[in-house]
Parts: structure tokens; sequence; C-alpha cells
């Protein structure tokens, strides 16, 4: 079970204006624990005011580049971003879980591939990693990559992929899609949207069938249309990598509508929750989530956006059944097999039994 790491700051830069790469280092014994795979990401705790907050960002560090780097960029009312962003020192320590997140290809030294790579504003640095290190490590692949922003000066690791350009000259295409700075071609300006991804494979600015593998990193809606044009084009869902973050989903009550009728008793489960080797039973209302319901009885089920798009509470079902609201973290594969994210489940069973070590 993943459990919290204290990590130095060794190295703050600044990318814009409100974004900053953070430089980080594990102690000797956790390095190990460390070793990220191209395209994860780390969850990190911290206390602001007696509330403990938890946010992941994705790590930006190619897997070659002897470093793990993180970037944060500051959100509008985010306590932790503004704190990276204004306060974090050199030398300051933080904790975070070690890395998490299947937001990546397995790589092949002697494969030729073609790989395509969709961001939006933040949602460059897990691509930025996982480019870096498919180039690196796959020196027949290309990569082709479509950065969306609101205008230049919003565009992070600018001067990074210029350099990375010249570094695989002929085989990193990088196309930049700019919602408000007009541009010598029309197709890119404005947002990037199903109807522009359709636009850029009709100009023959992306090939669908010489695409083996798209990733996709950004906003939701962003992310949706951009699928829905890859596939349009005639991608495969497998071929679709997602990866999406959020601290909450806007709309969506904390605790479940519950009939007022339900009987007190009749809202009841016992659920039985196995961490770290240990087995506890929990009596709890099923109108808490069973990652709610554990940590209640003081269990440290672990824990990252509670907004299922993580996979850092994941759990598996033994027995009972719960309803899992929201999923944009586990395949169909992993849900068949009962595994479930445990902030969105919620019992439906008067008995449920889960295993966070599985």
């Amino acid at each position: 079970m993943a459990r919290f790491h204290e990590l130095e700051v060794t190295g703050i830069q600044k990318t814009i204006r409100d974004a900053v790469v953070v430089s980080l280092k594990p102690k000797d014994d956790d390095a190990e624990a460390f070793d990220f795979i191209q395209g994860q990401y780390l969850t990190f705790r911290r206390d602001f005011d007696g509330e403990e907050l938890r946010r992941s960002y994705s790590i930006c560090a190619g897997k070659d580049d002897g470093i793990l780097q993180v970037g944060i960029k500051r959100v509008d009312g985010g306590a932790f971003s503004t704190f990276a962003n204004e306060e974090l020192k050199v030398g300051d320590t933080l904790e975070a879980m070690p890395p998490m997140g299947r937001f990546y290809t397995e790589l092949d030294a002697s494969a030729g591939k073609n790989y395509v790579g969709f961001a939006g504003g933040s949602g460059i640095t897990p691509v930025l990693s996982i480019l870096r290190t498919t180039l690196a490590r796959e020196p027949r692949s290309t990569f082709t990559l479509v950065y969306a922003n609101k205008g230049v000066a919003t565009i992070m690791f600018r001067e990074e992929l210029e350099d990375l350009k010249n570094t695989f000259m002929g085989r990193l295409s990088v196309i930049h899609i700019l919602e408000t700075d007009a541009q010598e071609i029309d197709l890119f300006t404005g947002l990037v949207t199903e109807e522009k991804v359709g636009q850029l494979f009709r100009s023959g600015f992306l090939d669908a069938e010489g695409t083996d593998t798209a990733f996709i990193c950004g906003p939701e809606p962003m992310m949706l249309g951009i699928a829905a044009g890859l596939k349009a084009a005639g991608l495969a869902e497998d071929q679709i990598k997602f990866e999406l973050f959020a601290s909450a989903q806007p709309g969506r009550l904390k605790k479940r509508v519950v009939s007022k009728e339900a009987g007190s008793t009749a809202n009841e489960a016992q659920i039985v929750v196995t961490l770290d080797g240990s087995t506890r039973t929990v009596s709890a209302s099923k109108e808490l989530s069973v990652l709610d319901a554990a940590r209640s009885d003081n269990l440290d089920a672990p824990y990252a956006c509670k907004a299922g798009v993580c996979s850092t509470c994941r759990c598996r079902v033994l027995e009972g059944e719960v309803e899992m609201v929201t999923n944009h973290a586990l395949e169909d594969y992993e849900v068949e097999k009962g595994y479930v994210l445990s902030c969105q489940s919620y019992p439906v069973t008067d008995k449920v039994v889960v295993d966070y070590d599985q």
C-alpha cells in the first residue's frame, strides 16, 4: 500500500507567470520507490489551517533525465498550487506518495511507431514526460504533439519543446493551437474540438492510418471531443489513452440523495475493509462512500482526488455490491474483475467486503 514519503525540494523554475517546475529528491532509502514510469503523477499532501489537502501533479521529466520533476500551474483559489507558486522554496520538504498512474504504453527500443499527443494547458506535463522518454528510448519512433493554449504567453515548456524539436530533428512535430492569438494557418487558431481534429487529419497534419497510439490530457470536454474525432478518423478504443485530473466533480453533491422514508437501519452497511494486511469491519451509512466510511473509522485508506480520476483509492470488492457513480480511471477489464474506485463507490447491499491490498 502506497504511503507518503518526504521529498526535498532541490529546484524551482518558473515556466510561465503562473506555473512552476519543482525538482524533488527522495531520501536514499526511498529512491527505488520513486523510480517513475513516463506519464505518471505524484500525490502530495499538506496541512492548510488544520485541513489536510491532497493534490496530484504529473511528472514532466523524462526517464533518462536523471531527475524527478513535476509541473504545477496555479489555479484561482487553489491552496496547494498557490503555495507552490508563491511560497515554496528550495530546501523545503514535501510529502508525496510514490508515482502512480497508467497513462503510458510499454516501450520497445526496436519498435518504429508513430505517436500523437494532445494536450491542453497544464495537461502538457505528463505528455512531455511521455514524448521525452519515447523519443529517447525508441529511436525509430516519431511523435506529433498538438498543444492547445489560450495564447502564446500561456504555453508551458515552450523553450523545452523547441529544444526537443532540435534534438530529435525530423522525429518530433509540434502544432500549437491558440484560442485567442491569430496564426499564419487559420486551422491553428481556436479551440481543439472534434471538428478541429477531423480537419487536422483531412489537411494531412495528422495521419490516422499511421498512428499507433494517441495520448490525450486536458479538460474533460476537450478530451471527449478529441477522442470522438480520433474514433471518427478510424482509431480504435485501445489506441487512445486518457489522463484527466480534477479536485472535485462540479455539480455533484457531497452525499447521494437518499429516500426520506428509508429507515436508519436499512440505510446502514457493514463494510469489511482489508488494508495493509489487517481487516476491520466498519458500520456506516450507505450515504457514505466506501472510502469515507473507512476513513471515518480512522483507517488510513489511500486517496488523492476524490473525483474518480486518479485511481489512488482503487480496491477490489470481494463480497456484496456497490454502486460506482463515476469512473475516469479504471479499465473495463478491471471493473469486470471487481475493482472499484472507493471514493465513488457506495454500498448497495447490507454487507460489503473490500480489499485495498490486491
